[in-house]
């Protein structure tokens, strides 16, 4: 449990984080003379206040220690192993249940070497990880080299008869970790594009991103030009940051969350229980005060539970795991077959429920028990009877989060849907009286079960679209996804006309007013979408509908098209044409990322400046289409592996950006250096209009130079 809220923790501050992070931690790496055959190699840094450096040894389960692992090594050797002069704190950590030990202040780390040439030359990567009282910073990886003068030849002659093994080239030295880990084949620091020719080590440190130092240990195939994939992050972050996307995410799932619990509240299997549940807690006592906080401490364990399975699937699978899984083939598949099976219920084929002998457990649970643990009890119950409702709103909810590329995204839309669900409860027990005003349980109930159950399928739809963009299947192109929509809003139309019936619906003996004004809006958005079929934008579906690149018939000129879809063939062509490149970080399943490309980029002055004075490349970091060569890589510490185009780019935007969620803007110029600040999601024509034309005029005066 303590290991399980130090996750949460560091997943809510690397979330809510700007894409350019803090870096508490200043390192710089010196030598020492110790002797004329020996020197030490000193780590130093300074910690800002209130933070604190892990040691070399911490126990299993703990926080990640510090590790320096030398990569090559030449003209010298190890002695012994890594020390440190400073300071030690050990504590127990009440978190982690364990005792612990770290650095505050200032901290320098020593490694003896011992000269066997006329020169020397040491690289490695150094590894920490740092955290203050409230919150932690990624493991981050510093990389770090050492050069200079070594044994004059009449001392290495001197010490030959000494050694009489010649001296190790510098290929086969194997490298040394301070943690005993399992030698390593000699790697290249990845600055340059995955496809980069293997490089030997050089004795110039590479200066690393502050999130994530990321190793190539592939043997790719070469490109143009390798220095395009070096790190931008401290230029980009000088440049300043013309839009936010987080807190705007962050809002946009919060509402979606709530308005998913308003409509799972007047669901058949969530109605029927305000009353009941409110009246029990009534009932429980005579003490009416001691029934309200009753029925405010079980609308509270609701949204314990809810929020609680949020931050659990965040900290099983992880923001990007999730990221990736949204555009899955096979979870969207399945979760499309899973949304239709949930309307085919709700059009009454069938009933979905949970096993009775779960409820009734809880139930006895409940009644057995007394205090806090038994309206937790009444709550979790609440939540498995509602599930045959709430379960495909849920669903949909917490798949549109992670899609959203937010860390913390699972837990704020289920925040505001157990909100949502849980505040008529204790409203209700406040002000009993106000239940005799809600209408009665009726065939209106079964009516919502229907109407959520053509939103359903065309909810279906968009997941189904997902995984046909994401692996270029072009089953469900724009016009048949439109014709679909169509149809299912014509039904839903006429269905809250009377004019269709279910077996399990009462007759309409006549309409009433809510329901007309229904009909009518769902008979215009209907008519609505006729003019997509040729080519219109939609705007108003941007977010759910295809793009219109994968229209056959399309009468719209107005749309902007990527002229590459490669970052180093746009780059190639952009330093040819002299001109400042606009990349795109999207993504087929990426929401935000439509909206922009219907309401902004199709403005005329936009679309101007777009296709006139850039080079725009589009980058879809959730392309599954494979890489001729698996790519394999080390970040935050774990070795990783790049299958796909889209873990390509993907990989291209943490390190050379140091950002992850989509959408994502940058301007540069034809070296691969920033020209502006990077730009995410907001819809202002006039901010991001200010955004390109910034873009050129900076790119115009330093060709000037």
């Amino acid at each position: 449990m303590k290991k399980l809220i130090f996750l949460v923790t560091l997943l809510l501050t690397v979330g809510m984080s700007k894409a350019q992070m803090h870096n508490p931690v200043h390192w710089t790496f010196s030598v020492k003379d110790v002797s004329k055959t020996e020197k030490e190699l000193l780590f130093s840094a300074k910690i800002d206040a209130h933070w604190h450096v892990y040691g070399l040894h911490l126990p299993q389960d703990g926080p990640t220690p510090t590790s320096i692992e030398f990569k090559s090594i030449s003209g010298a050797e190890l002695v012994g192993e890594v020390t440190s002069p400073s300071q030690l704190i050990t504590k127990y950590d009440e978190m982690f249940g364990m005792e612990i030990n770290w650095y505050e202040n200032e901290v320098t780390f020593v490694q003896r070497i011992k000269l066997t040439g006329e020169k020397y030359d040491i690289q490695g990567v150094l590894r920490f990880m740092c955290c203050d009282d409230q919150s932690c910073m990624p493991p981050t990886a510093e990389d770090f080299a050492f050069s200079g003068e070594g044994l004059s030849a009449a001392d290495i002659a001197a010490a030959a008869p000494a050694k009489p093994k010649a001296e190790p080239k510098k290929e086969s030295v194997k490298p040394v970790t301070t943690q005993k880990s399992e030698p390593k084949k000699e790697e290249k620091t990845a600055v340059a594009t995955p496809k980069a020719e293997p490089k030997k080590a050089e004795a110039t440190p590479v200066e690393a991103p502050k999130e994530a130092v990321a190793v190539a240990v592939a043997e790719p195939a070469p490109a143009p030009a390798a220095d395009l994939w070096t790190p931008v992050i401290d230029k980009l972050q000088a440049r300043g940051e013309e839009s936010a996307a987080t807190d705007t995410s962050l809002w946009f799932i919060f509402i979606s969350g709530f308005v998913g619990g308003l409509l799972a509240l007047v669901t058949p299997c969530v109605w029927p229980m305000i009353p009941m549940t409110v009246s029990f807690f009534l009932k429980r006592t005579k003490d009416r005060s001691r029934s309200i906080r009753d029925a405010i401490i079980y609308g509270l364990g609701i949204i314990i539970i809810y929020v609680g399975l949020g931050l659990l699937i965040t900290i099983v699978f992880g923001a990007s795991a999730l990221n990736s899984l949204a555009t899955n083939a096979v979870f969207n598949i399945i979760f499309f077959l899973l949304l239709v099976v949930f309307a085919i219920s709700f059009f009454g084929a069938f009933e979905l429920t949970l096993p009775a002998s779960w409820t009734t457990k809880l139930d006895s649970k409940a009644d057995s028990t007394s205090g806090l643990i038994s309206i937790f009890f009444m709550a979790f119950t609440l939540v498995l009877v509602s599930f045959s409702c709430t379960g495909p709103i849920i669903g949909t909810l917490l798949v549109q989060a992670a899609s959203m590329g937010v860390t913390v995204g699972p837990a704020i839309g289920m925040f505001g849907f157990a909100l949502a669900l849980a505040i008529p409860f204790a409203l209700f027990a406040i002000f009993p009286s106000m239940l005799q005003s809600l209408p009665r349980s009726g065939g209106w109930l079964n009516s919502v079960k229907v109407v959520l159950a053509f939103l359903e399928l065309a909810l279906a739809l968009k997941f189904l679209s997902v995984a046909d963009l994401a692996y270029g299947w072009r089953i469900l192109d724009r016009e048949v996804f439109v014709s679909l929509w169509i149809v299912i809003f014509a039904l839903l139309g006429l269905y809250l006309l009377g004019k269709l019936r279910f077996s399990h619906d009462s007759e309409v003996k006549h309409v009433s007013v809510f329901r007309l004004f229904l009909a009518m809006i769902s008979l215009a958005f209907a008519i609505y979408l006729v003019p997509g079929l040729w080519g219109a934008p939609l705007k108003s579906i941007s977010a759910f509908a295809p793009p219109l690149t994968t229209q056959d018939f399309n009468l719209y000129e107005d749309e902007v098209h990527a002229a590459f879809t490669d970052y180093d063939e746009g780059m190639a062509y952009a330093k040819k044409v002299n001109k400042p490149v606009l990349v795109d970080f999207s993504g087929f399943g990426c929401v935000n990322c439509r909206k922009m490309e219907a309401a902004v980029w199709t403005d005329p002055a936009v679309k101007e400046v777009i296709e006139n004075d850039y080079v725009l490349i589009t980058l879809m970091v959730d392309d599954k289409a494979e890489l001729p060569e698996p790519i394999k890589i080390e970040e935050y510490g774990k070795q990783r592996t790049l299958y796909t185009v889209g873990d390509r780019w993907s990989y291209l935007q943490r390190y050379k950006f140091g950002a992850n969620a989509q959408p994502f803007y940058v301007l540069l110029d034809t070296d691969g250096n920033p020209v502006g600040p990077s730009y995410s999601y907001k819809e202002d024509v006039p901010a991001y209009l200010n955004f390109l034309k910034n873009g050129v005029k900076v790119f115009n005066e330093e060709n000037k130079r």
